[in-house]
């Protein structure tokens, strides 16, 4: 880390800059200190602003997993007992009422199950903003079984717009302020990436995903994309659902059955999340989902 001053006008500018390596990139971080600061003041900003950046460092360093042929081989093997059913005989009716309340609820929606059906079948008018996501999510997921866009930012902004059509004002679009995730208590369990480097990072993304979806199987590959797009938090707000969305959308694109994350597994799903922030650990969020397709019934032991 080194400062930088910087004169304009009558004041002296400080700020700390650190450039650091990112998987084959080198990034650069810059904290502003303060003007014409005396000594004492310039060091002690200084300590601080240096832990902040390496706790910045650590909280949004990117896990993009270049695995071994024996490591890939151990994944497929997590998989193998997934029934992959023709895609034509899923009841997408049935699985889009489930995976509409589960994936609302689990982000505190009010919109009971039986209103999530009432809503779909048009028994009811939608006459709040909970109402009117439940319709949006169900519009969505109808979207991703039938599309045949490839993934790309484009993609990731419309099916963000689709989820909070007319409830949230920036729906498609890449937030530009911070966003930092608390518990109940006020705890922050995880900071998102800055903005200046949201549109960076989602890059990164594609392009490993795109350099990765012929040789990794389906549920990893899925389970990298959906774990890193939480990991950077692109939205103002909505990055659970679209993120939970993507999931199904890259396992629907390689014929696996959707899952959906419930919403009483929500605890458990967080933790998932948590290890993954902190170790890059995708095991634990692997079998998470394969134990959510044992409760849908589209996983199965086989006797030796």
């Amino acid at each position: 880390m080194f400062l930088r001053k910087r004169k304009v006008g009558k004041k002296v500018k400080y700020y700390l800059i650190h450039n650091y390596r990112e998987g084959k990139k080198v990034r650069r971080i810059e904290r502003y200190l303060g003007s014409n600061l005396k000594p004492k003041q310039l060091e002690k900003l200084k300590a601080r602003a240096e832990n902040i950046i390496q706790a910045n460092i650590k909280e949004l360093s990117a896990y993009y997993h270049e695995l071994s042929l024996q490591e890939i081989h151990q994944y497929q093997n997590l998989e193998k007992n997934i029934q992959i059913k023709n895609l034509a005989k899923i009841d997408w009716k049935k699985f889009t009422q489930s995976f509409t309340y589960h994936t609302n609820a689990i982000e505190g929606s009010a919109v009971e199950q039986k209103e999530v059906k009432q809503l779909l079948n048009k028994n009811i008018i939608p006459e709040d903003a909970d109402a009117l996501e439940t319709i949006n999510v169900a519009n969505t997921i109808n979207f991703i079984r039938t599309t045949k866009e490839k993934l790309s930012l484009k993609l990731i902004n419309k099916i963000h717009s689709m989820c909070f059509k007319d409830t949230k004002s920036f729906a498609g679009k890449i937030r530009k302020v911070d966003v930092v995730i608390r518990d109940q208590f006020g705890n922050v369990h995880h900071r998102g990436a800055h903005p200046k480097r949201v549109n960076t990072l989602l890059k990164d993304l594609l392009d490993w995903y795109h350099k990765h979806k012929s040789t990794y199987p389906p549920l990893l590959l899925a389970a990298v994309v959906h774990n890193q797009f939480e990991h950077i938090h692109p939205y103002q707000d909505g990055n659970g659902r679209v993120g939970r969305i993507l999931l199904n959308y890259i396992l629907i694109q390689n014929k696996y059955p959707p899952v959906n994350v419930r919403q009483q597994d929500r605890i458990r799903y967080y933790e998932t999340l948590q290890t993954y922030h902190k170790t890059g650990d995708l095991k634990t969020t692997i079998k998470f989902l394969l134990n959510q397709y044992k409760k849908m019934g589209h996983y199965r032991k086989v006797k030796k």
